[in-house]
């Protein structure tokens, strides 16, 4: 069984919460004595439904304040596959968080409440689901009883993001779709809702169900994490190398470059969990062995010998800052790659983006936290990443903090 990974976002109260929650209860993912405390905690609220929000808003303080303040990850499954959602805040505060959440995802679910239309949030979150390369985005028009099912209402919204559309400017193999909901009452969560007949699409789970996974993306590229010496009864001079794919395909017979030895060889064998298949794709973690002997250690990276990525010390990059400490010119950082790491020392600034009205600026003083912006690197050891529209995750990294050791930014590679 397969498994998608969705990032969700939306404005303070747009019905995130709520929205996931009714999925986990439509799926059957709840058990019985935690629906009878959601329950019970709504009638003392004095609500007349199940607030379903409280199945996700695990936090005290969420549940006191009625907010979302932290990334969760949810898991959920239907008889089609399984599901991950990260939920992230709606507060401006914690753009970060929202960044992070979406960082591994394929879709992501951006919600927007029906009587209030696109939010300064909304563009926020919009353009980091196009600036972190997310291919399916499902705009949930939520809270649609609450403006009497109007199509005029949800058609205005759609106008409103076609002119959004025209300023960011969207790649032709984005998949976008609009779906008017209410996740308080259900209606085109799982199943259509007569009151919104005017609606000819899907409903939001039908949607996810019918999104391609697995799909192979991007050059092949691998890290080692581990170098496998062993004696079996076979093979007394077993030597593996093993490692999750990072992006694309390998396969037996393959010829390879082992990068930073630049030296091409050939895959001999691919091993997952002990059995040997005649390939591998990106998210498998498995264990590669080739035909020649080379001294390999831990942060090797295999890659199609036809399509390698270039040696940099020198990098540009867009950059989501996480730290309160800004990031400015003259800084050094440890930037990790992989499993890779290089000191990274700060040439500048660039530019800052004002992700709301979608224009740069100066960036006086650095970037400060939840602030995007490009930055310009000089490392003291050759990377070899991609550019991230071509691999987005061979083209990305982090920035730690040498005295914290906490990840202060998160970056995408341009070259």
């Amino acid at each position: 069984m397969d498994l998608l990974k969705i990032s969700t976002a939306g404005s303070v109260d747009d019905g995130k919460s709520t929205l996931i929650g009714r999925l986990l209860y439509e799926t059957k993912s709840v058990t019985k004595d935690k629906l009878e405390a959601i329950e019970r905690a709504s009638k003392r609220k004095g609500l007349e439904h199940p607030d379903l929000a409280l199945l996700t808003d695990g936090l005290m303080a969420e549940r006191e304040q009625g907010i979302t303040i932290d990334v969760a990850h949810i898991y959920f499954q239907t008889p089609k596959r399984k599901y991950i959602i990260a939920d992230s805040p709606g507060h401006f505060e914690y753009t970060r968080n929202m960044f992070t959440g979406a960082s591994n995802a394929e879709a992501a679910i951006i919600l927007v409440d029906a009587r209030k239309g696109i939010s300064p949030q909304t563009y926020r979150h919009f353009y980091i689901t196009q600036m972190i390369g997310i291919k399916h985005i499902a705009i949930a028009i939520n809270k649609m009883d609450l403006v009497d099912y109007s199509q005029d209402t949800y058609n205005n919204i759609l106008a409103d993001f076609e002119k959004l559309f025209e300023k960011i400017g969207i790649a032709k193999d984005i998949d976008i779709t609009f779906i008017p909901m209410s996740a308080l009452t259900g209606e085109n969560v799982v199943k259509n809702s007569s009151n919104l007949n005017w609606f000819k699409g899907q409903p939001l789970l039908t949607w996810l169900e019918a999104i391609e996974v697995g799909v192979v993306e991007g050059p092949a590229r691998f890290q080692v994490q581990t170098v496998i010496r062993t004696v079996l009864k076979d093979n007394p001079d077993y030597r593996g190398f093993a490692g999750k794919i990072n992006s694309g395909l390998f396969k037996k017979g393959q010829t390879i470059k082992v990068l930073p030895n630049n030296f091409e060889t050939t895959i001999t064998k691919i091993e997952k969990a002990g059995v040997e298949q005649e390939s591998a794709k990106r998210n498998e973690s498995v264990v590669l062995h080739i035909a020649d002997e080379i001294d390999l250690s831990r942060g090797a990276q295999f890659v199609d010998a036809t399509d390698t990525p270039q040696a940099v010390k020198n990098i540009e990059a867009e950059v989501c800052w996480l730290e309160s400490n800004p990031i400015s010119a003259g800084k050094t950082y440890v930037i990790q790659h992989g499993i890779t790491e290089s000191l990274a020392k700060v040439e500048a600034v660039i530019s800052k983006k004002d992700v709301e009205h979608l224009t740069d600026s100066d960036a006086e003083g650095g970037l400060f936290l939840n602030e995007i912006g490009k930055v310009r690197l000089k490392l003291n050891k050759e990377l070899f990443p991609d550019d991230y529209k071509v691999n987005r995750f061979n083209g990305s990294f982090l920035l730690v903090d040498r005295q914290t050791n906490t990840t202060a930014g998160l970056g995408l590679v341009s070259l």
